[in-house]
């Protein structure tokens, strides 16, 4: 399930803080910012960060086998094939994660590609399991100092937080479709029917606001 903005905040406060899962808030930030697919998260390769449009290509994803082998494959569905448009602290994330990547004694090259963002102590792509793990420790690490618990965090509940947030914020919806990746409008559209009367009462008082200034 989606977090609100509040926990969303509240927790990436709490890692950027953190001296041990510090060291992962360029990653998780850009989890929530970007609302990539884990596998697409963790095939991105220096090539697919674009610092001159500022956006980020996405066209594949890394998986690792249940036989320990490392494949790309093509994104999730015809339309995972996609540029994102990255905000600008997602730029600076992006930029502070290139400059302190470890320099490895053997690049490896996984079905062509090479350059892998996140490598992990053997040098190795990191894949989706790493990450689930970093998410579980840190929240799990949260919930032992405050009262007010965490609800689970995984990947994926940053790609469903971004995509509520993005629908909440009235993006279109076939723009929203684009930068998730999603085969299907309807499971773009999934997100809105989660929005509440709340939101549809911001959201009519908006645009006669912008009627008013418009007249």
């Amino acid at each position: 399930d989606a977090l609100t903005r509040e926990q969303e905040r509240k927790f990436l406060q709490f890692i950027k803080e953190d001296s041990h899962y510090g060291q992962y808030y360029d990653a998780f930030f850009i989890l929530f910012k970007t609302g990539l697919r884990i596998s697409e998260f963790c095939g991105l390769t220096i090539k697919d960060v674009d610092f001159r449009k500022n956006v980020l290509r996405v066209n594949h994803q890394l998986q690792r086998t249940s036989k320990m082998e490392y494949i790309c494959a093509p994104p999730k569905t015809e339309c995972g094939n996609r540029n994102i448009p990255m905000k600008p602290e997602v730029v600076e994330s992006f930029k502070r994660i290139i400059k302190n990547r470890p320099k490895p004694k053997i690049e490896p090259i996984v079905d062509g590609y090479s350059g892998f963002l996140f490598l992990d102590k053997n040098g190795k792509p990191r894949v989706a399991l790493h990450w689930e793990k970093y998410f579980q420790l840190s929240v799990s690490k949260y919930n032992s100092i405050y009262k007010v618990q965490m609800p689970k965090i995984t990947p994926h509940v940053c790609r469903h937080t971004f995509c509520t947030n993005m629908a909440k914020s009235g993006m279109n919806p076939k723009v929203l479709q684009y930068i998730m990746g999603h085969g299907d409008i309807s499971v773009t559209l999934d997100t809105y029917t989660h929005i509440k009367s709340e939101d549809a009462i911001a959201e009519m008082e908006r645009l006669d606001l912008l009627a008013e200034k418009q007249a």
